[in-house]
């Protein structure tokens, strides 16, 4: 077992935590508080390659594994959790449409996606299925050689900006298997978007309901093949519930980093309250949480890479505990901050706020334990 990252992953590490210190930290309070959606700077992340991780070469892809991924949403992160949240499911997006689009279809979307050109969204959530995915209602009927999809998306991040919405949506049977997903483009009639939705956190990014009345999108747009768009979405959610998993990491190492930093300097009954036994034991808790979670994140990447056949448990462990337990130990560093933490002066209450969603989206906590028993009840 090596633990060491390469020299290349290394380089990858570097350039990542340099941008985020560069382009994301400085800025990631000012966009929270002004909700905005800042492109111009995920378009330089692209230009780094960061918008086409793990999409193929071919198209203008790093074509780079999942535990690369996983570096660069931790520091991305450590920067800016909600900016580096929405490159992740860019990623996720552009991956699928290069993964199972026709060779037209990725000629066509692909170049565009990965230098962010061109913004992807993921729409599988609806009003009605959040967790229970596989009962989704929109339709997609074919209808000589076009596709006419009506129904309705929820919680889309992207939605109204993006130009690009990777869809699922029923073209047969209930459940899973007359599911199939398409590629429908922003300015496409019948395709509308809701009022922005009013966030606990993730601010800088719109999220919207994505509506289709009577959308028509070309025949041509269908990825792979009928049937098979339940499938795709979950091979698409293993990567990305890593990716939201190292986006929970660089978070909650932004707020020990503070909170190691704070200690220090803060004095009360005449010394540093770092000197506190206390302080020291919670410290030493985050910290060995924190590199328990970043393990499990690898060996969830390491599964997908080598197409491990427990990679789909792994990664619903890993997103579970990650989530779960980062979230904790920002909030326990907001808790050392004092009432400090509470204030916007501090990094502590946004960081709190934009890791919370993490143990929803991307399939829930709960439903993380349900794939896990049910992997395990396989065996």
């Amino acid at each position: 077992m090596d633990f060491a990252l390469t020299d290349d992953q290394r380089a990858i590490q570097d350039a990542a935590r340099a941008f985020a210190d560069a382009e994301l930290a400085p800025h990631s309070a000012e966009w929270d508080e002004t909700k905005h959606f800042p492109v111009d700077v995920m378009r330089h992340a692209a230009e780094m390659g960061f918008c086409g991780i793990y999409t193929g070469e071919e198209h203008g892809g790093m074509a780079l594994g999942r535990v690369e991924a996983a570096v660069i949403f931790e520091e991305l992160s450590r920067g800016d959790v909600s900016t580096a949240a929405f490159i992740s499911i860019h990623n996720m997006a552009t991956w699928m449409i290069d993964r199972f689009g026709s060779d037209d279809l990725r000629g066509r979307y692909v170049p565009s996606l990965v230098t962010m050109e061109k913004i992807a969204s993921y729409c599988l959530t609806e009003p009605g299925s959040g967790s229970d995915a596989a009962a989704l209602r929109t339709t997609a009927r074919l209808d000589g050689d076009h596709y006419v999809l009506n129904g309705s998306k929820a919680f889309i991040s992207g939605a109204g900006t993006s130009d690009v919405y990777v869809v699922m949506a029923r073209t047969g049977v209930d459940g899973p298997k007359g599911i199939s997903t398409f590629v429908v483009e922003k300015d496409t009639p019948g395709l509308s978007f809701g009022a922005q939705e009013k966030k606990m956190g993730w601010n800088s990014q719109p999220t919207a309901i994505v509506s289709f009345d009577d959308c028509r999108i070309p025949a041509a747009n269908l990825l792979g093949k009928e049937g098979d768009g339940f499938r795709y979405a979950m091979m698409g959610l293993d990567g990305g519930r890593l990716n939201i998993a190292a986006c929970s990491l660089g978070g909650a190492r932004l707020a020990l980093e503070a909170s190691l930093e704070y200690v220090n300097t803060r004095k009360q009954f005449g010394k540093p309250i770092a000197d506190f036994q206390n302080t020291q034991f919670k410290l030493a808790d985050m910290a060995t949480q924190l590199d328990a979670c970043r393990l499990m994140v690898m060996r969830g990447a390491w599964a997908m890479d080598t197409n491990h056949p427990e990679k789909t448990k792994w990664c619903a462990m890993a997103k579970r505990m990650a989530t779960d337990i980062c979230f904790q130990i920002a909030d326990e560093a907001l808790q050392l901050h004092g009432g400090y933490g509470y204030l916007k002066d501090y990094p502590l209450e946004r960081i709190v706020r934009d890791l919370r969603v993490h143990r929803i989206l991307e399939g829930t906590n709960e439903i993380m334990r349900v794939i896990t028993a049910r992997e395990m009840l396989r065996q």
